[in-house]
């Protein structure tokens, strides 16, 4: 995974405390900028589906 461009947001105070994308062909990969070793992959199809979700706010409830 060393050779994929990782992103950080611009709205993270903390880059040390973000979480960083990266993708490559249809596969797009999430990780966590403080422990880089643990890696969620997933598709560019469900995480376009679940950004959807989110800018619709059905996910508003996790957040205090």
């Amino acid at each position: 995974m060393e050779h994929l461009n990782w992103q950080q947001p611009s709205f993270s105070s903390d880059q040390a405390n973000c979480i960083e994308i990266a993708s490559e062909g249809d596969l797009v990969y999430l990780r966590e900028s403080d422990n880089p070793t643990h890696i969620v992959t997933t598709t560019r199809t469900k995480l376009n589906a679940w950004l959807l979700g989110a800018k619709a706010g059905e996910f508003d409830h996790f957040i205090a």
